[in-house]
């Protein structure tokens, strides 16, 4: 079974502000310690935060993601 990661930065209503998914765990997890430093102090007491989620097809990835196959 294939493993997708994806990367979101997500604010507090839900919606996706950057999103990137990958094949490859190690590129998923920097990307994700990168959208993590790069939320700004005002963005974190908006509720916004970055999230890492896996999914096992291309299918249930964002449409509108940078996909890094």
């Amino acid at each position: 079974m294939k493993k997708i990661w994806i990367n979101e930065q997500v604010d507090a209503s839900g919606m996706i502000h950057a999103c990137i998914a990958t094949c490859d765990e190690a590129q998923a997890r920097d990307c994700h310690e990168s959208f993590q430093r790069n939320l700004t102090e005002k963005q974190k007491a908006w509720g916004w935060v970055a999230r890492m989620r896996v999914v096992e097809s291309w299918d249930e990835v964002p449409v509108n993601s940078l996909n890094l196959a």
